[in-house]
């Protein structure tokens, strides 16, 4: 199977919102790691990049809308952009997919509970082999629930739709 990185959402603008992005340093060293080796291995590499509405952290052209610098797009990798948080839904990346004959998603990236969960979903419908990394998304603390519970219970219920297994499991060949 031909596979591809996608790399969601990790843009600046998660990294200065109050609180943070929960974990964000580990996460951004879990995607430095899977970046790592996907460039090794000639994997392509997909960036979302979402356009938030004016005056949001994620507005587009803004300084929050940018990649993390620490993890940022080089020559040769894909950036693929959106609005909602169906990486697939009214975008290239189904088409930019096709073309580079991939079968099976590596995802990571933030928010879980909703560009993480609605890709990782849509990829299974659109017939894709998904892989999560359980350790490479995250999210923001609810009044409700914590970021530690969401992502925990997403990396069980996403079982359903793909492989959920660590970066360290899936670069050894889980």
């Amino acid at each position: 199977m031909k596979k591809a990185l996608l790399i969601i959402d990790m843009q600046n603008g998660m990294f200065t919102m109050n609180p943070s992005v929960y974990n964000g340093e580990s996460l951004l060293n879990q995607i430095k790691y899977a970046t790592s080796y996907a460039r090794k291995n000639d994997m392509p590499i997909i960036y979302i990049q979402h356009s938030g509405p004016k005056n949001s952290p994620l507005e587009k052209d803004s300084a929050g809308w940018n990649i993390h610098k620490e993890i940022s797009p080089e020559k040769g990798d894909i950036i693929v952009h959106k609005d909602t948080p169906d990486s697939f839904y009214e975008t290239t990346l189904h088409q930019k997919l096709i073309e580079l004959d991939i079968d099976h998603l590596i995802i990571t990236g933030i928010q879980t509970e909703a560009c993480v969960d609605t890709t990782c979903r849509r990829g299974f419908s659109l017939k894709y082999k998904v892989t999560l990394l359980s350790d490479a998304h995250s999210t923001f603390d609810k009044t409700d629930i914590s970021a530690k519970l969401i992502i925990s219970h997403h990396n069980e219920v996403l079982r359903w739709f793909g492989d959920t297994v660590s970066t360290e499991d899936w670069i050894s060949g889980y």
